[in-house]
């Protein structure tokens, strides 16, 4: 008797396949919280083990080292920045073909991402380690920590293709409604980067260059367990036969998805890097209190980030399958959502900013303590705007609207310049501090009466769908 390939009856697959969830019925909030939960759960812990990396370089090696790690983060922002907003635009038409329930196209979307991704990835890592070092020049990165910030970055960009490779198959299982297995991943690969971390740091004396390997090796193991599982129990997104043929259309498609993402994410990364050059160009103590108060921002707005990426996958699968009006109280409840996490996030920063700044430098350095803490409070008064910014930007682009996502980061990157060309040299580290909040009032401002478009046009576009037939 003939044995029925994996995916030649989808549904069967699916009515069996655990790993997946259709977001298209249920509560929308309960299915926003239950897909956003393991991926806040995730970004936590890896932003966890980046202040732990940070907490072994900044106590272990010194401050100049942490700043010289931190001096390369808008650099590293703008280039994994693209990375992972295309990947994220690749996934868009994935989550639409699933919850359309045509899951053949589905797979020739599949297909076509890791073709595309190939190439994309391969070209940016080469053209990136051959302008690491006037990039480093450009955002004027101190001389006494020079070499440090180029070996390290270096090693970030020599990843580019391991970044590239788990964003793209975790974007694609999170499409099919999963947001559980990326987190196991990510929870391993955390514990290798901090066990490689103490090894290669404290007993092989490796420095910066131990700290890059590191996340390199890590990354390496989270692309290694995205393949295993997606071929032991996805196999649902596992291309046949003529799925894996190159096609024009779909690609088109994707590229129309991912391109304008990973622009956006570049565009904002070009005024992180403007308004971090302005820092740089006010000594090592700011460099290094800036380096320290984003590793804690990340790990509270990392919340923030994910119930936007839960949106996007929500929204595409609910435009699948035509139900604008779950879109509609989804967005409503992730804002509720939101929140409720900002008045957490007030209780925890405001008193205990100084406290959590000592972890990474001796309470003798008054200087970096009290400046970054600075940073973290005047940032936590705008969390709002940034839970507002993520939420309409990702349910913007997982409603096929990614080119108007990618300009609300051209006005983050306008208020960015604004910033680091007025505002920096007049006050100074404060201007710094208000940087970012200016940047999430300037974007949402665009993206506010931009979802309010994209409904109508959405509803409007339905409603003739509707007539027609």
């Amino acid at each position: 008797m003939k044995t029925q390939a994996p995916n030649s009856n989808p549904s069967v697959t699916l009515q069996k396949a655990a790993s997946v969830s259709d977001m298209t019925v249920g509560s929308p909030l309960r299915q926003i919280t239950k897909f956003a939960l393991p991926l806040i759960l995730g970004y936590i812990l890896q932003q966890m083990y980046l202040v732990i990396d940070a907490v072994i370089v900044g106590r272990w090696i010194g401050v100049e080292a942490l700043a010289a790690v931190g001096a390369s983060t808008s650099i590293t922002f703008l280039v994994m920045g693209f990375c992972n907003g295309a990947c994220a635009g690749f996934a868009i038409p994935v989550a639409q073909a699933f919850g359309a329930k045509d899951y053949r196209k589905m797979r020739i979307y599949v297909a076509n991402a890791v073709r595309v991704s190939a190439v994309i990835a391969t070209v940016i890592m080469v053209l990136s380690l051959m302008f690491c070092h006037r990039i480093l020049q450009i955002v004027n990165t101190p001389t006494d920590i020079f070499h440090d910030a180029y070996t390290f970055l270096m090693l970030q960009f020599a990843a580019i293709p391991l970044t590239f490779g788990f964003n793209l198959l975790s974007g694609q299982i999170r499409a099919l409604g999963n947001s559980r297995q990326p987190f196991y991943f990510l929870i391993t690969s955390a514990l290798v980067n901090i066990l490689l971390d103490v090894v290669l740091i404290l007993f092989c004396g490796m420095g910066v260059a131990g700290a890059g390997i590191a996340t390199w090796l890590s990354q390496a193991v989270s692309v290694a367990l995205c393949i295993w599982y997606i071929r032991k129990h996805m196999q649902l997104l596992i291309p046949q036969g003529d799925e894996r043929r190159y096609d024009n259309r779909r690609t088109s498609i994707l590229l129309n998805n991912g391109v304008p993402m990973g622009l956006q994410f570049s565009i904002t990364g070009i005024g992180i890097i403007m308004l971090q050059s302005a820092n740089n160009a006010l000594g090592t103590t700011c460099v290094a209190a800036f380096t320290a108060s984003l590793r804690i921002k990340y790990l509270f707005t990392c919340v923030f980030e994910n119930i936007g990426v839960a949106m996007a996958t929500y929204c595409g699968q609910n435009l699948g399958a035509q139900r604008m009006d779950r879109v509609t109280r989804g967005v409503k409840d992730a804002i509720c959502l939101m929140l409720v996490y900002f008045l957490f996030t007030f209780v925890v920063i405001y008193p205990f900013a100084d406290y959590m700044m000592q972890l990474f430098v001796d309470s003798g350095e008054a200087a970096v303590v009290s400046n970054a803490a600075q940073y973290m409070r005047i940032n936590n008064y705008f969390y709002p705007t940034l839970g507002l910014l993520t939420i309409l930007r990702y349910s913007i682009q997982g409603l096929g609207f990614s080119n108007l996502s990618m300009l609300s980061g051209v006005m983050e990157m306008i208020a960015r310049c604004g910033v680091s060309l007025w505002l920096v040299p007049a006050i100074a580290w404060t201007g710094v501090c208000f940087g970012d909040p200016i940047a999430w009032i300037m974007a949402d401002l665009f993206l506010i009466p931009a979802f309010l478009w994209v409904q109508r046009r959405l509803k409007k576009k339905k409603v003739i769908q509707l007539s027609n037939n």
